[in-house]
């Protein structure tokens, strides 16, 4: 008997089995097929019929041997029977052999299955990715074009600034020449405008005055000499003019006007502006020491002022007057310039006046600054803007050492003579008077 086993790759598995009853091999002519039915596969054995393991048909000569041949026949029957249960089994092991390998077969399926989604779901993704990088990049790409555009445009315009700034340089460079030509000759006719004014009142005075009171005058103000104008006030001269003071606790001696009639007279006057016949755009030193005329334009001097003013408390008084004939002052109870270490800071307390409520020199004190000496608080240099020597503070409300404007040339100057608490900021005035006096006085 012989065992055939047919695999087919899917549910269907064929077994046949045959025999030759004298060991040649001629399988018998009918089978007897017998299914089994194991998961998702089916396996089907095919068995000769039982009629064919009947013994041959045998003449009667030789019936007496018939029992020994058909037992023979029949222990050769369960002999197969044997061997094919052994088969049987061997089969099933073969069986059970091919189903774990199917099931590795589907698990391997299954993973390869699993890892090529997993491969085409990370495909896509990277497949996502390419695309947001290659729009980041296109858009990077834009940006960049845009922006260089912008450099382009903003050099652009940096070169034509760089343009206008130099011609307005060059423009401005040209007024300056201009305006110092100007100032020059406007100092010239200035000076002649008064030295020609000086000859004439000395002249209208010598010939309206008797000659012993000009010899009393004379003696006032050349031969004696007094601290400040209050003491001579209070020894008895009580005429307004030039007076010979000196300097406190030494010998040198400072000409000044004495105010003898305002408020109770006794006021030595610090600065005076009335005709524009002094130049006020001058250097430290020269704000220092003083310049000008006691009989007209001029400043007593930072020294002198700051060693008399402490000595002893002091008043300020500053008289102003505009083109249209109005007059108006601010008072401070306290005064007292620093010493020149200290810039000559000015330190006043004490406002009352019909010149504003509000004090037009900054508090608190500010150092003074000329065209030479910048101490103010601005990066612009205030006394070259606006010229003169001041009490800046970052160019400040007030500077009544400005520029002198005549009549119908004294709106919107910002470098004018300006008291912003009384006529704004563009007004220039007509004079100004500044005058101490002591407290006790």
């Amino acid at each position: 008997m012989r065992l055939s086993v047919y695999f087919t790759w899917g549910c269907s598995i064929v077994l046949a089995a045959g025999y030759n009853a004298f060991g040649k091999g001629a399988e018998p002519a009918g089978k007897k097929q017998y299914q089994v039915q194991h998961g998702p596969c089916s396996y089907t054995f095919l068995l000769p019929e039982a009629d064919s393991c009947r013994p041959p048909y045998v003449p009667n000569a030789v019936q007496r041997d018939a029992p020994l041949d058909y037992d023979d026949s029949v222990q050769r029957l369960q002999l197969l029977e044997n061997i094919m249960e052994n088969n049987t089994q061997w089969l099933l092991k073969v069986l059970n052999q091919t189903t774990r390998l199917e099931l590795q077969l589907l698990e391997h399926s299954l993973s390869t299955n699993k890892l090529e989604r997993q491969i085409s779901v990370q495909t896509n993704e990277i497949t996502k990715l390419q695309e947001k990088n290659s729009f980041l990049e296109k858009r990077v790409l834009e940006m960049e074009d845009k922006h260089t555009l912008q450099l382009k445009s903003i050099k652009d315009e940096k070169d034509q600034l760089q343009v206008l700034v130099a011609r307005q340089n060059s423009i401005i460079e040209e007024l300056e020449k201009q305006l110092v030509t100007a100032t020059v000759n406007n100092s010239v006719l200035q000076k002649q405008q008064h030295d020609l004014m000086e000859t004439v009142h000395n002249l209208l005075t010598m010939i309206s005055t008797p000659n012993s009171a000009k010899n009393n005058f004379i003696a006032k103000e050349e031969q004696i000499s007094f601290k400040d104008c209050a003491e001579a006030f209070k020894s008895g001269l009580t005429t307004s003019g030039i007076y010979t003071l000196t300097f406190p606790n030494t010998a040198q001696e400072k000409k000044a006007y004495c105010d003898m009639e305002s408020s109770g007279g006794g006021w030595t006057v610090l600065q005076r502006r009335e005709d524009g016949s002094v130049d006020f755009h001058r250097t430290w030193k020269e704000y220092k020491i003083g310049f000008g005329d006691p009989a007209g334009e001029y400043w007593l001097g930072n020294e002198f002022v700051s060693q008399l003013t402490n000595q002893k408390r002091y008043v300020l008084k500053i008289i102003l007057k505009d083109w249209e004939g109005n007059e108006a002052y601010t008072l401070y109870d306290q005064f007292y310039l620093a010493n020149e270490e200290q810039k000559y800071r000015i330190h006043l307390k004490g406002l009352t006046g019909t010149a504003g409520k509000i004090s037009s020199i900054s508090q608190p004190g500010n150092d003074f600054s000329t065209k030479d000496a910048d101490n103010d608080k601005c990066i612009c240099k205030c006394s070259q803007m606006l010229t003169g020597g001041w009490w800046f503070d970052a160019c400040g409300p007030s500077n009544l050492n400005g520029m002198y404007y005549p009549l119908r040339q004294n709106n919107n100057k910002f470098n004018g003579i300006k008291w912003y608490y009384w006529k704004g900021s563009g007004y220039s005035l007509k004079a100004t008077t500044m005058m101490i006096r002591p407290a006790d006085f």
